[in-house]
C-alpha cells in the first residue's frame, strides 16, 4: 500500500522557443510524512531539472490501487464506487474509492481498471476517469526501503 503525497516543483522551464517561463508541476511521491516527502522528490527531481527549484506546495492524496503500465506516458484518476448490500436493511451501499492509472489514453486507462477489476469479486461502478496534470510518480522501489525504516 502506497502512502501518496502530491508535490508541486516550481521551477524556470526553457520553452521550445528559447524564452524561459515560470512552471509549477505536480509529482507524485509514495513517503511516510510530509518531511520525507519533501526530501525524497528533492532527491529524485535533482537530476532532471538543471538551475533552482522549490517546492511549492505538499499534499497528502488517497489511491486505494495504484496501476503502472510501463508503455502509458499520462497519469489518470478512475474514481470508482464498490457497491455492497447492507444485510440489515437491503439496500445498496456506495463507497467511493480512487485509483491511479498510467495508460496512454483514457480508453486503455478504462481497460486497465476494467481488467484488474475483473480479478476481484467486488461489484462495482465507475463515477469519473479523469486525466491528472501529474508529470511522473515515485513510488518505493523494491519496497524493503520502507520495511527497514
Amino acid at each position: 500500500m502506497y502512502n501518496w503525497f502530491e508535490c508541486k516543483i516550481r521551477y524556470d522551464k526553457m520553452l521550445e522557443t528559447g524564452m524561459q517561463k515560470t512552471v509549477t508541476e505536480p509529482y507524485l511521491v509514495d513517503a511516510l510524512s510530509f518531511t520525507e516527502a519533501e526530501a525524497r522528490i528533492i532527491e529524485e527531481i535533482k537530476p532532471y531539472i538543471s538551475g533552482e527549484f522549490s517546492v511549492s506546495d505538499i499534499k497528502r492524496v488517497k489511491y486505494t490501487e495504484s496501476f503502472f503500465n510501463e508503455t502509458g506516458d499520462r497519469y489518470f484518476k478512475a474514481r470508482l464506487y464498490f457497491i455492497t448490500l447492507d444485510e440489515k436493511s437491503g439496500s445498496e451501499k456506495k463507497t467511493a474509492v480512487n485509483m491511479l492509472v498510467q495508460a496512454s489514453v483514457l480508453k486503455e486507462a478504462v481497460e486497465i481498471v476494467e481488467t484488474e477489476m475483473k480479478k476481484t469479486m467486488i461489484d462495482y461502478a465507475f463515477a469519473s476517469v479523469t486525466e491528472t496534470a501529474i508529470m511522473d510518480v515515485f513510488p518505493y522501489s523494491g519496497g524493503s526501503e520502507k520495511e527497514t525504516k
